[in-house]
């Protein structure tokens, strides 16, 4: 058996709820009428009977040879100007004077007279010749004696007849009652476009399944709304970009187009995906990933390296052979010796000044790729880099960065690692054209001007990280680390 859907029980319980409301209003509406239509009736009949009980005129009448023939036009006046079913004046005995029936007179009056007798004015509900009525009984008095009788009522017909006329707003809530049901029809219509037809029990799953995907993935998601407002983000967006725990309702951080982004000390790829609810963007932590691919690179450069050191000896090796085939052995000796010397002192005065083998191996490495490319790389005497206490890693990257872009656009560059006493100073000079220093550590700077360049922005963020400064001059960058 299919379950409702979550629209179509909303549709049932408002239409219960709204029936229920209407139906209880109504039965106490026409309950309480009914109790102040009855109320009135009798403060009316009261009045009516007191006022006629003190008129001169029905004293003047019960003194009258007839008293029937004077009191019985003047009580039908009484009733009709008062808008009353009946006044009925008799003698203490009950004999009645008065009737809106003519042939009621001279009868007995039927009902409860003790109380009025007693001098009293009181109420009762009593079926007499008019049927059933709500009727007040009281004296007239002369000389403190009851003289006389009159009772003054409605009949329970016309009571009755008064809260029907008072039921017309039982229509209106009848009516009201359908106006409900149509508006809830239409919302449920729409609830039930809005839920494609689904019951509570299903959108709690699906809520449930959101909830666990969305806090379970490592890649940061982010959902951005049309007016750059951030709807929606999970844990891992909130730690990879720094997001406050309400970030939700503002303003969402600027990330630009699909590209990789420097935020703080990581490196985060950001994607972009226009939905109907807005930007669906994807952040994915690419700082490992990075840090490897500096580490490659490096061993990519060393390998280079030694690709054009095996060429440069292959060469070398060929010449000293040749001279020995042509009979010339001390000049093939001196050639050899000559190239196998100034290799050795490139060798010394790097190992030599930089004891941390990484960083000496990066320098060798970097000046043999130098020297295949026409470039020359020059380490400044004064280098010296006793052991540090740092990652290798970061020293390889921003000494590496620096030589990489410098030996892109020079001829001539100069690097000098040195340590002081307030911390480590590294120098990268070159004779190219310079670059402004906003422009050189801004995201996706490169000198290949396709945009995808990370170097000198790789840079800043390890010497930022390693808590140092960065100084431009020209062409000349000079990084301190403490």
């Amino acid at each position: 058996m299919r379950r409702w859907s979550l629209a179509g029980q909303m549709l049932l319980l408002q239409l219960v709820v709204v029936a229920v409301t209407v139906a209880g209003g109504a039965v106490l509406a026409v309950v309480q009428a009914h109790h102040l239509l009855t109320e009135e009736a009798a403060n009316t009949a009261s009045a009516v009977a007191q006022t006629v009980a003190t008129s001169p005129d029905v004293l003047a009448g019960l003194g009258a040879a007839d008293p029937s023939a004077t009191l019985q036009p003047y009580a039908e006046r009484v009733r009709l100007r008062a808008g009353v079913d009946f006044v009925t004046i008799m003698r203490p005995d009950g004999t009645r004077y008065t009737h809106p029936n003519p042939a009621e007179i001279g009868k007995r009056f039927l009902g409860h007279t003790a109380p009025a007798l007693a001098g009293n004015t009181f109420t009762e509900t009593y079926t007499g010749t008019l049927g059933p009525s709500k009727r007040a009984v009281t004296p007239v008095m002369r000389d403190g004696r009851v003289v006389a009788l009159v009772s003054v009522g409605f009949t329970v017909d016309r009571i009755t007849a008064r809260l029907y006329d008072q039921l017309v707003w039982g229509l209106v809530a009848l009516l009201a009652l359908l106006a409900g049901g149509a508006g809830t029809w239409l919302v449920t219509a729409r609830l039930r476009r809005q839920t494609h037809g689904l019951g509570p029990v299903e959108l709690g799953r699906i809520h449930a399944h959101h909830e666990a995907v969305l806090h379970a993935v490592r890649e940061g998601l982010l959902l951005v709304g049309r007016d750059g407002t951030l709807t929606l983000c999970n844990d891992a967006a909130r730690t990879l970009l720094d997001l406050p725990p309400d970030a939700e309702g503002r303003p969402a951080p600027e990330l630009g187009e699909d590209r990789v982004h420097l935020i703080g000390d990581r490196v985060l790829q950001v994607s972009r995906t226009p939905s109907e609810l807005g930007t669906v963007v994807t952040v994915r932590d690419h700082t490992e990933l990075q840090a490897l691919a500096g580490q490659l690179d490096a061993e990519r450069g060393f390998a280079e390296s030694l690709r054009s050191a095996a060429h440069e000896a292959a060469n070398r090796l060929h010449t000293v052979i040749t001279l020995v085939e042509l009979g010339r052995a001390e000049q093939a000796v001196a050639f050899a010796t000559a190239e196998l010397r100034s290799a050795q002192e490139l060798t010394d005065r790097v190992v030599g000044s930089v004891r941390e083998p990484v960083l000496a191996a990066l320098l060798l490495g970097k000046s043999a790729q130098a020297a295949e490319r026409g470039v020359e790389l020059v380490i400044s005497e004064d280098s010296r880099l006793d052991d540090v206490e740092m990652a290798a890693r970061d020293l390889v990257t921003i000494v590496g960065n620096l030589l990489d872009n410098a030996i892109e656009v020079a001829s001539r560059v100069e690097v000098t690692v040195r340590t002081e006493p307030d911390g480590i100073v590294v120098r990268v000079s070159d004779d190219g054209p310079g670059l402004p220093e906003p422009e050189a550590f801004a995201k996706g700077w490169t000198t290949k001007g396709d945009g995808r360049g990370l170097g000198l922005a790789l840079v800043g963020q390890a010497v930022r990280r390693l808590g140092g400064t960065i100084e431009v001059d020209g062409s000349a960058f000079t990084v301190r680390l403490p």
